[in-house]
């Protein structure tokens, strides 16, 4: 109360501070409201984001099981007694939620279609895989579909703003041809289903040929999974969506957080440079026009999901730093996007590095560092 009547007192009206600010309570705690930068004389409503928030306190919860709140803590434990231990308990974290997950989904008893989306670099297909085989545990046969399979001919993708071709809003994908083959695989019906070739820029069929039975599931990744225009044809009680995104539970400091996009956007250089020969200063620089099409296509629909999954794992970045770090450096003074690398190299300095040998091969890291047991 001390504190409402507080910040109330200073948004006066005599104060000219009244429009710029908003404060309101929650049972959780309170939520400041600032206006856009695009539209600075206009306050938003706050629509609450429960679920979101849930997964996030969940985040806090893993972190005090860890004893692991901040990258000191980290460090001291790394230092201390090694890092194997934690990686152990960090992966079985993951393991016991994708087992809860699978169950909730055969307890349902009318799902057919699983389906996964979530921001760049999340870790969505190590994922899919580690949940079909918990699906497989709990009796169900799971086969993957990715979205991208249903791309439209690379000479139709629409065009963005700035002219280029943009794979990432849902007119790039066939929706029609997306839901008349799901349909027809709910009733039963053999399908052929697409591949796209990314060399040619078109889909071809290579005989790839599909028939659900009782038991069998329909694991579909893509980043629109969570958006209905996607799947309009298909029965919602038959539909189980789900949303991950590597939402970091560890802090740099008890005053600082460590931003999640900075999170995905280390994940992406080191694996980009790894899979497609991407320099990091080509990630960079393609990063904004990423960040444009999760705020467009995917964080809009991030409530809808029926379970959220935290992919983030407390120890990635003392990892992540080796394979980075050279990637970073390799950016020229003379290149605009060199004080982005100057910035994420700073923030990687805070960490002390760890190798890999000990993260194991199902771990959703390795789709970023190499070396998974899944195709990734």
């Amino acid at each position: 109360e001390n504190f409402e009547d507080y910040f109330y007192g200073f948004m006066a009206p005599d104060t000219g501070y009244v429009k710029y600010f908003d404060l309101q309570l929650y049972d959780e705690g309170f939520v400041l409201i600032l206006p856009r930068q695009k539209n600075p004389d206009v306050l938003e409503p706050f629509e609450p984001q429960d679920k979101i928030f849930h997964v996030q306190k969940e985040s806090e919860e893993w972190g005090d099981k860890l004893d692991v709140a901040t990258v000191g803590d980290l460090n001291d434990r790394i230092t201390r007694e090694g890092v194997q231990s934690l990686m152990l308990i960090q992966e079985a974290l993951h393991e016991a939620k994708i087992s809860s997950i699978a169950e909730e989904i055969r307890r349902r008893g009318n799902v057919k279609f699983v389906m996964i989306a979530g921001p760049s670099s999340s870790g969505k297909t190590s994922f899919s895989h580690r949940l079909s085989i918990q699906l497989s545990a709990h009796g169900l046969k799971p086969h993957p579909i990715a979205v991208d399979n249903y791309f439209v001919d690379r000479e139709h993708t629409p065009l963005d703003e700035f002219g280029e071709k943009n794979y990432e809003c849902l007119e790039a994908i066939d929706t029609k041809q997306f839901n008349e083959d799901m349909l027809n695989l709910l009733s039963g019906k053999n399908v052929d289903l697409p591949t796209f070739n990314f060399k040619t820029g078109c889909r071809e069929y290579r005989g790839d040929q599909l028939q659900l039975g009782k038991d069998d599931i329909l694991v579909i990744e893509g980043i629109h999974g969570l958006n209905d225009k996607l799947s309009y044809a298909l029965p919602k009680e038959s539909k189980f969506k789900i949303y991950i995104s590597a939402l970091t539970q560890l802090n740099i400091d008890e005053h600082n957080r460590i931003p999640t996009t900075d999170g995905r956007l280390i994940r992406r250089i080191v694996r980009d440079a790894r899979t497609r020969g991407t320099s990091a200063k080509d990630t960079i620089a393609r990063w904004p026009s990423v960040r444009r099409g999760e705020e467009q296509n995917i964080f809009p629909f991030q409530e809808e999901a029926d379970v959220m999954f935290n992919s983030a794992l407390v120890y990635e970045l003392a990892c992540l730093k080796v394979y980075a770090e050279p990637l970073l450096f390799g950016i020229d003074k003379s290149e605009p996007e060199y004080q982005e690398a100057k910035r994420l190299l700073k923030f990687l300095d805070y960490f002390v590095p760890v190798p890999s040998e000990g993260v194991p091969f199902n771990s959703l890291l390795r789709e970023f560092i190499g070396g998974s047991c899944f195709n990734v």
